[in-house]
């Protein structure tokens, strides 16, 4: 990880973009994140473990959260739980972890990104800035209306949405995901664009489109291991479908289901 001091702006632009708060229990990684966001213009506060993190989370609810996975005591999945009870709020997962199944357990808690341990503090700096954009984003006028279609309907403004007049309980990122494919049904979108185009990432994992489509299957379909709604279509990406009459097959479908990369989604 890059350690060069940066440069803190004047007192009057510190904190104008919003505030963060990093949680990290080792201080080198903590006072390096810190000072990049400080440069960045942030105003930041700082947590070494989960109670802290909590009472400062209490006591005024930042724009965005730092959270490291391997805190003492309470770990970073348990914090963002508990942080996530009280509503929504962006957060960013830094781990020295990187293995699917805990970038899987993070995003499964409500974190919004996920970070591996060693990493650039300025490629950090641009996911905060990306996770705020996409946080802070006005409805544009022609997308303030309903979207409905195949069972679902979802309110863009109140960030509401049903399925057969159920609710659903969707995290940011799963609600941008649903609304963009209602947007455009019937269409064929690659991992890269889902992740650019609903997203505005030009960077990152694309396992997290995977991830998030699976979380999203499971919340939609009435079955999904065999997906009506959203389905794979093989080397190509992924398809919204309004007529849900039959379940999904062809190329790279089995009887179970979609597979991609030789693992059911």
């Amino acid at each position: 990880m890059e350690n060069t001091p940066p440069v803190v702006p004047s007192p009057g632009a510190l904190g104008a973009r919003g505030r963060i708060l990093v949680v990290d229990d080792d201080p080198t990684v903590a006072e390096v994140v810190v000072g990049y966001l400080h440069r960045a213009g942030y105003a930041v506060e700082q947590a070494d473990d989960g109670p802290a993190a909590l009472g400062r989370f209490a006591a005024r609810r930042p724009d965005l959260v730092v959270l490291d996975l391997m805190l003492p005591g309470m770990d970073g999945f348990e914090v963002c739980r508990r942080m996530r009870e009280h509503g929504p709020v962006p957060v960013i997962m830094l781990t020295a972890r990187g293995d699917e199944e805990d970038r899987v357990l993070g995003l499964e808690t409500g974190a919004d990104d996920y970070v591996t341990k060693p990493f650039s503090p300025r490629e950090l700096v641009l996911r905060v800035d990306s996770v705020l954009r996409r946080a802070r984003a006005v409805v544009p006028v022609d997308a303030a209306g309903p979207l409905s279609g195949g069972g679902l309907s979802l309110d863009p403004v109140a960030r509401r949405a049903h399925r057969d007049g159920r609710g659903l309980a969707l995290t940011l990122r799963e609600f941008d995901l649903l609304a963009f494919l209602l947007q455009h049904p019937g269409k064929v979108f690659g991992r890269e664009e889902l992740m650019r185009e609903v997203w505005g990432w030009d960077f990152g994992d694309l396992s997290t489109v995977t991830v998030h489509i699976r979380r999203l299957r499971g919340k939609v379909e009435q079955d999904p291991a065999r997906p009506r709604l959203i389905r794979t279509v093989w080397g190509v990406g992924y398809r919204l479908d309004l007529d849900t009459e039959s379940p999904e097959t062809g190329a790279g479908a089995g009887p179970g289901g979609t597979r991609e990369g030789g693992r059911s989604l």
